[in-house]
């Protein structure tokens, strides 16, 4: 979900642009550990056409990976990963997937109560205490589960414009959970918990830290231990574990709404270690874990039940589909069916992975481009429909 407000988009006017990097090539060789047999696909002119008409209205670059049951898996990419170096897009360049990661956050806490660790119907007190729970509203009596739906009412901290302001002062600075934290002390709740769900990055920070005290390890090693080995995620990196690693598409913003876009790879330092965002993967990646997910690969039945247990906002959003929330998943009602999915962004990147229950299809898509003219095509309601239209058939 976008997490970004206007007025930080609007500052980075105020920020040195950086010149582009001397960067060869080879920086951005990338390959599957699969055969690719994306050639073959019946769809393959269709699907590489959507994203040939996407880069050409301005997008820079985007990568995406359907799977459904018929044909099998496809990927793809258009565009371009570096545009100084003039560098072609490939469907196996990593690439900033922002929000999405609080899928793989609920997942994991769902399976440490699989191995008994929690319990998530306890308060998040009960974990953990001091601070965090004092001086934000609603953290001493809100459940893990709470949390985790969205449903806590906690105080979002991106929200409070001292850290926009902050955050915009020092677009390269690394932040910290507690750091993070601190723009939601003693700020009102939305509502009392379970009263309704409204969208907090200040919920996951929390789960993040809870998991970090129960694992008594840091975030990369959990969720490379529990979710990317098992699973094979060979090109999905926690950014804590390596902020800007090698091979990450460069990142461009449209702050002007002239397709005239701005580099911002290095601008998204404050969710690099915070489990509301900071993932690093592939589109590919993001496709298997999502179809894992869903077939009851990670999690057991009873705990894919409760993270598939809806709650419906009070306030729908006019301008997209109807939505419910689930625990770090959520709910939309397209025109080609009901859809699981989470999105996710950072300055200059933006991903959407969905799952149709219906029939399995899977489509995931990464762009390394956002704001200003481009989100038309990547994250509205209508540039969601226009990818379904071609690749939910």
């Amino acid at each position: 979900m976008k997490h970004i407000m206007l007025i930080l988009v609007l500052g980075l006017l105020l920020a040195a642009c950086r010149k582009g990097e001397e960067i060869l090539p080879v920086f951005y060789t990338c390959g599957f550990g699969y055969v690719d047999s994306s050639d073959g696909n019946i769809n393959d002119g269709t699907y590489q056409n959507l994203l040939d008409n996407i880069t050409a209205n301005g997008v820079v670059g985007i990568e995406m990976a359907v799977y459904n049951n018929t044909d099998g898996m496809w990927v793809g990419a258009s565009g371009k990963a570096d545009l100084f170096n003039d560098v072609d897009m490939q469907a196996c360049n990593i690439t900033r997937v922002g929000s999405t990661v609080k899928m793989f956050t609920a997942t994991t806490v769902l399976l440490l109560q699989e191995e008994g660790k929690l319990n998530i119907n306890d308060n998040i007190s009960d974990y953990l205490d001091g601070i965090y729970i004092d001086k934000i509203e609603n953290a001493s009596i809100a459940t893990i589960e709470q949390l985790m739906h969205h449903s806590s009412g906690i105080y979002n901290y991106i929200h409070n414009l001292q850290f926009q302001t902050a955050s915009l002062n020092d677009l390269l600075k690394p932040w910290e959970a507690e750091e993070l934290l601190q723009y939601a002390y003693n700020k009102p709740a939305y509502f009392t918990p379970g009263d309704d769900v409204t969208y907090s990055n200040t919920n996951y920070i929390l789960l993040g830290l809870l998991i970090e005290k129960i694992e008594g390890k840091p975030l990369y090693h959990v969720f490379d231990e529990k979710i990317f080995q098992p699973l094979g995620l060979s090109g999905t990196i926690f950014a804590g574990k390596n902020p800007v690693p090698d091979g990450i598409v460069r990142g461009y913003i449209d702050i002007y709404s002239n397709l005239q876009v701005i580099e911002s790879t290095y601008y998204s330092g404050w969710d690099y270690y915070t489990a509301d965002g900071g993932l690093i993967s592939t589109a590919y990646d993001l496709n298997v874990f999502l179809r894992a997910l869903m077939q009851g690969q990670i999690i057991n039945s009873t705990s894919l039940a409760t993270m598939l247990s809806w709650q419906t906002p009070k306030n729908l959003d006019p301008e997209f589909y109807d939505i419910a929330y689930g625990l770090g998943i959520f709910k939309m009602i397209t025109p080609m069916g009901e859809c699981y999915f989470h999105s996710g962004d950072a300055i200059g990147y933006y991903a959407n992975m969905m799952y149709f229950p219906e029939d399995s299809t899977t489509v995931v898509y990464a762009v390394n481009s956002n704001y200003g003219k481009i989100d038309a095509f990547v994250s509205t309601k209508d540039a969601i429909t226009n990818i379904l239209n071609v690749t939910k058939q």
